[in-house]
């Protein structure tokens, strides 16, 4: 009889013990840290990283912090994305520009041409110029120009690399989150199987 009430007294102290964990596990899901508000997504991996424990194999993670994470990675996502079709605009506008700086400089090349072979006195714009005078307006324009062209080049070029970039973080991202939501799935359905398995041998205890 004495045994049978230690078992007893036991196992409602245990029972005890585990609605004590669980409220205040539940207590504590509505306060969520500021990393998780103001941090980068990396801050935030990186602190869910540290504050969470692997049990066999598998890391637990609280569904709200989850959810929030999983919110600001899509919102991260979206940015990218928009970010990426922005650049993607500004590209297709760089190139009409580039291909309308090479129409220009074709057209005042063939113009140059066309002008070395008259004769000295050239009239330009109504008014009559020598023509070393003619050729140094029409070089510098076409300097200018040509820098112009070398500029929007450039432009173009980091624009590209930048797109390049940001699609490279885009897909570690995305492969990233895919595979911490896999792992955090898996690991609230193994802390659930836990749970049921200890209440069940709590019950038949």
């Amino acid at each position: 009889m004495m045994k049978l009430m230690n078992c007893t007294g036991t196992r409602y102290a245990l029972i005890f013990l585990f609605v004590l964990i669980f409220a205040g596990r539940a207590a504590g899901q509505g306060d969520l840290p500021d990393i998780l508000y103001n941090g980068t997504l990396r801050d935030q991996m990186s602190y869910i990283q540290e504050k969470t424990r692997i049990y066999e194999g598998y890391r637990a993670i609280r569904e709200d912090m989850f959810q929030k994470i999983k919110n600001n990675a899509l919102d991260s996502l979206n940015a990218a994305n928009r970010e990426i079709t922005d650049l993607k605009n500004k590209a297709e506008e760089l190139n009409a520009r580039i291909d309308t700086l090479n129409n220009s400089l074709q057209n005042l090349g063939q113009q140059l041409d066309k002008m070395t072979k008259t004769k000295d006195s050239i009239k330009f714009v109504g008014i009559s110029l020598n023509k070393i005078v003619y050729n140094t307006i029409m070089w510098l324009i076409v300097a200018v120009l040509a820098g112009l062209l070398s500029i929007g080049f450039l432009v173009f070029k980091r624009n590209l690399s930048i797109t390049i970039h940001t699609k490279k973080e885009f897909e570690d991202l995305k492969k990233e989150f895919e595979a911490y939501r896999k792992a955090s799935r898996e690991a609230r359905e193994k802390m659930s199987m836990a749970h049921f398995n200890e209440l069940k041998r709590l019950r038949g205890g």
